[in-house]
């Protein structure tokens, strides 16, 4: 789902809210969510699931194209676990 998808579809099931007034919660939910992530905090949404920022340390890697060895520095990037809920409703036991 695309986010323009995502706010049409909240845009539906409230019809007391403006198309514009749905976006603008989106758009703030995605930037608090962004800015939280940034300063290195973890953002958890009960029963979705936990976003956090992991560091993934300097290696050498290698060209695909030609082979050669390349220099990759350390960096952060986000990372995304499950709620019990949501890999539950994902994978239904029996």
């Amino acid at each position: 789902m695309t986010k323009s998808k995502l706010i049409r579809n909240l845009a539906k099931a409230n019809p007391s809210l403006q198309h514009r007034e749905v976006e603008a919660i989106v758009n703030l939910i995605f930037e608090r969510i962004t800015d939280a992530l940034a300063r290195g905090d973890r953002v958890e949404l009960r029963g979705f699931g936990t976003f956090s920022v992991r560091r993934r340390n300097a290696h050498t890697g290698r060209n695909p194209r030609t082979g050669v060895s390349v220099s990759v520095p350390d960096k952060h990037v986000p990372f995304f676990r499950t709620g019990r809920p949501l890999h539950d409703r994902l994978n239904p036991r029996g």
